[in-house]
């Protein structure tokens, strides 16, 4: 048999070759490095088979690549290493049964069903084992088993979890088994891939947690025990993941949401229907009254819909048979269901159709904030994230094919414009396209314009020089589109944006403006939401922001601190002036210490803490403390008014210093 190497050379081999035995016939330097391979583009350990004409690179470490492999074998030495601690505290090795254990982003898991309730010093002393396993160099060998013998292995050891997967495969299935320190070490159903010897396993990895797990997933089945783990090449990677995690809890918008009384969850209301307390109400005004500006700017007509319509406006609009999992059941009245709508765009199909439109009307751009509602599985909510209830930034283009390219790329600019404003730069535009198979089924069944309308997306972005990758398989139902995957401060990664073409629904609703030739055209429609919903656009803002919003968009930017009783009346005063100039302020009034009512303002993030005493009050000045710039005292109440209020208007992220003459 031969094989193909990187550069293009082929090199003969034995008939059922490994890729140890490939690294060897390259050189002793090389099989000494190696650790793993990619054959056929598939990643795989130098225990594999090579089929005869394979493309096979040898992996060493500083391949990326092999942090898999070194994740799975992990993964394997930390169920060694639990069987051997609870055998050590005088259980049998029946009493430890094991589930799974894949590699996950970042590290690996094993699922257990073990005889106590493991705790955080359980894990010390089981990672204290997997430290001592990777010491002692174990080697890993690979063999194959016949079904029978397989499955008396495992009857025989008692373990029910292994016995049903061997059972799923199937009679006519030879199963692998992966083998760590000989025979009396520790064997393993798995498939593989692994490094060849527990020594090659980096020293940097982390037990992290333990949590409950149903068996295969499914809620009727027993609850097992899920240790979690996280392993790096490099103690600086390890170092990094473990200080954005401790990032990533004290960002939780979650956590962050109900400390700045942004917004609550009720069980009485429901789960995934968040209440909008008062400061949260505001980030929702602020945000709504930016994209109204930036919709006004680019030609969009406001509309408002209602919030439930009958069934057959869905079943018109293809909705129902692609989205009935996810939408709320029908309720019916008069013989006539209703549906909860779970998004606008059939009812803006509607408003187009209201009134006769020609090309001279062409584009027709409507925009509406609407409440959809969508049945989230209660397992995927998440704060805001994912929840029930949502307010999208919901806007519908119809427009000409000629006139497709400027809008689709209007829609692009806009984007770009709302991530400046935000402060949001690590993103990536993808281009979601349909596939092939789904054809039909999960895609409309058009075949030639799913490809013209793909080409056209690709070439509208490729001619505004905006980047973008593509994805097979993530297209909207009835179109392609760009979603925009952005990572938040804390790497967490998500959709935030979308802009969907529609070269099928228009037509079911019988579209169409009269051209120049007085001929009817159906329009292409574009789905638009810039800004998702307020839920997932707020959370995320949460997060990215740590709390710590930019000054135009925090709920309360003042708080007035009067330093005595007497000083009361002046910071009414002032807030007067405060609200007239457009800012946002409140008072402290309590009868409390100066030092614990700042205290309590710091907690809420507020931007600026104005200290009235009696040299302000008299002087019409102000003294503050602030998160955005070094502290002052003796300002012009005026000139501080102006400050706030000019960064407040350009929608600043960071507050220029003033001026010296402002200071005047």
């Amino acid at each position: 048999m031969h094989v193909v190497l990187p550069d293009g050379k082929r090199l003969e081999l034995r008939e059922h070759a490994n890729a140890l035995d490939l690294a060897e016939a390259i050189g002793p330097g090389l099989a000494k490095a190696a650790l793993g391979a990619k054959i056929n583009g598939e990643l795989g350990d130098l225990l594999t088979e090579i089929p005869d004409g394979a493309e096979v690179s040898i992996l060493t470490k500083k391949n990326p690549e092999v942090i898999a492999l070194m994740r799975h074998t992990l993964a394997h030495v930390m169920a060694q290493a639990v069987i051997a601690y609870f055998v050590e505290k005088g259980y049998s090795r029946s009493q430890v049964r094991m589930g799974v254990g894949p590699v996950i982003e970042n590290g690996f898991y094993y699922d257990f069903d073990v005889p106590e309730t493991l705790n955080a010093e359980d894990l010390e002393a089981i990672e204290g084992k997997m430290r001592e396993l990777i010491a002692a160099k174990l080697p890993l060998k690979k063999y194959s088993l016949p079904f029978e013998k397989a499955l008396e292995r495992y009857q025989q050891i008692g373990d029910p979890y292994k016995v049903e997967l061997i059972q799923d495969l199937g009679e006519d299935t030879v199963l692998s088994f992966y083998e760590q320190g000989g025979e009396t070490g520790f064997t393993d159903l798995c498939r593989g891939p692994h490094v060849p010897n527990t020594g090659d396993i980096p020293k940097h990895f982390k037990l992290m947690h333990v949590a409950g797990a149903y068996w295969r997933g499914d809620e009727k089945n027993k609850m097992l025990q899920r240790i979690y783990g996280v392993a790096f090449q490099t103690a600086e990677e390890l170092e990094q993941h473990l200080w954005m995690l401790e990032e990533a809890k004290r960002r939780d918008h979650r956590k962050l949401g109900a400390e700045l009384d942004i917004f609550t969850l009720d069980e009485d209301v429901g789960p995934g229907l968040p209440l909008w307390l008062p400061r949260g109400a505001i980030l929702i005004e602020e945000i709504e009254k930016l994209a109204k500006e930036m919709e006004e700017k680019g030609g969009y007509k406001r509309v408002r819909s209602p919030h439930l319509t009958k069934e057959q406006l869905f079943l018109k609009s293809g909705h129902l048979p692609y989205y009935a999992d996810s939408m709320y059941p029908p309720m019916e009245l008069d013989n006539t269901r209703y549906y909860m709508k779970p998004m606008n765009c059939p009812f803006h199909h509607k408003i187009f159709a209201s009134r006769p439109k020609s090309y001279r009307d062409m584009p027709v751009r409507l925009a509406e904030y609407g409440t959809c509602y969508r049945y989230e599985d209660s397992g995927a909510l998440m704060g805001l994230m994912r929840v029930r209830s949502m307010q999208m930034n919901d806007a519908h283009i119809y427009c000409t094919e000629e006139q497709f390219e400027s809008e689709f790329m209007r829609v692009i600019d806009m984007y770009i414009e709302y991530f400046r404003i935000f402060g949001i730069d690590d993103y990536v535009m993808r281009l979601s396209k349909h596939s092939k198979e789904g054809l039909g089924k999960k895609y409309v069944n058009n075949p030639e314009l799913w490809e013209k309308t793909e080409e056209m997306v690709r070439n509208a972005m490729k001619n505004g020089n905006v980047p973008f990758i593509e994805e097979e398989d993530e297209a909207a139902f009835y179109g392609p589109k760009i979603d925009v995957q952005i990572k938040s401060a804390i790497g967490r990664e998500f959709s935030l944006a979308t802009n969907q073409v529609d070269f099928a629904v228009p037509e079911r609703f019988d579209l169409h403006y009269i051209d120049e030739n007085n001929q009817r055209r159906t329009p292409l429609c574009l789905h638009r939401a810039p800004l998702s919903t307020h839920e997932r656009l707020i959370g995320f803002l949460i997060e990215h922001f740590a709390g710590d919003f930019p000054l135009w968009l925090a709920p309360e930017q003042i708080r007035l601190v009067p330093i005595a009783d007497r000083h009361l009346e002046h910071c009414y005063k002032l807030q007067d002036r405060f609200e007239a100039a457009g800012l946002r302020s409140e008072i402290d009034s309590r009868s409390e210490r100066m030092n614990a009512k700042v205290r309590d303002a710091e907690l809420y993030k507020v931007p600026y803490i104005v200290i009235v005493g009696d040299k302000e009050q008299e002087q019409d000045q102000v003294s503050f403390r602030s998160r955005k710039e070094a502290n002052q005292n003796g300002l012009g109440a005026e000139a501080f008014i102006r400050h706030l209020k000019d960064h407040v208007v350009d929608r600043s992220l960071k507050i220029e210093p003033l001026a010296p003459a402002a200071l005047a």
